[in-house]
């Protein structure tokens, strides 16, 4: 782990993320390390749109009316061998296995790039989102790229209300009155920071209103011995909500949580 993670002992990033479903550790990427995984995320960034390939999602510009901006990369480590070292490193997918008790498998790679004028999430657990049809039980691994501030949208999360298990409807956000009521709490980052959450922990983001870029890679692992899963999960979401580039112009697509 980084030096920063050394400095909590393995049992206090444990404790912290049972009772609160979710446990920030500063510092876990060094600046070389971060220097190198910006240049990834740019390389991905200037990626062409190409169906079967990485997956990449667009949406329209809060700022410049007209304007489509990506708002986030999917399925990428199979074409990124940098990526795909890192996902399955010590710092990621090692932890993840400590905080399961048992060793992880990869489930999902996504980089949320929240370009200035990138709209929010709203708030949802992502075991809403069908991912029950996998395993029952996921940990997903946030490590900011860039800083995160309540004015660019950070993410917020709400502690300790994973132990009640799924709040709402699977495929149906919760409202931002549930999120106020379970007291959502925003959670900057540095870039070079990670947040590791449940998949029952609720959670949110805003806009990105600034001048500045907000890219965030989130990484999520099952147990092991729930199966590897990551194939199909992928293989469904082409089908159900592809890539822009794989749509047909005819059907209309909706992103639900």
């Amino acid at each position: 782990m980084g030096e920063s993670a050394t400095r909590q002992s393995e049992a206090e990033l444990a404790e912290t993320f049972r009772r609160d479903g979710f446990v920030a550790v500063p510092g876990l990427f060094g600046e070389e390390e971060m220097r190198r995984m910006s240049a990834w995320t740019d390389e991905l960034q200037a990626l062409p749109e190409a169906p079967g390939r990485c997956m990449m999602y667009f949406e329209p510009s809060l700022l410049r009316p007209g304007e489509r901006v990506l708002q986030r990369i999917e399925n990428f480590c199979p074409f990124h061998a940098g990526f795909a070292a890192l996902c399955d490193g010590e710092k990621l997918r090692g932890t993840v296995s400590r905080l399961f008790g048992e060793p992880a498998v990869l489930f999902k790679d996504k980089i949320n790039f929240k370009l200035p004028g990138g709209d929010g999430f709203k708030p949802h657990q992502d075991q809403q989102a069908g991912w029950s049809a996998y395993a029952d039980l996921f940990i997903t691994a946030m490590v900011s790229v860039d800083p995160t501030t309540a004015e660019n949208g950070c993410l917020e999360l709400c502690a300790g209300q994973h132990r009640q298990g799924l709040l709402g409807e699977e495929w149906a956000p919760l409202s931002d009155g549930d999120m106020r009521r379970l007291d959502a709490r925003p959670v900057p980052t540095r870039a070079g920071d990670a947040v590791f959450f449940d998949s029952y922990t609720p959670h949110a983001s805003g806009p990105n209103l600034t001048a500045e870029r907000r890219r965030v890679l989130y990484i999520t692992y099952n147990r092991r011995s729930a199966g590897d899963h990551r194939a199909r999960y992928y293989a469904d979401k082409r089908k159900s909500f592809p890539p822009d580039i794989e749509r047909d112009p005819t059907r209309t697509y909706t992103f639900r949580v």
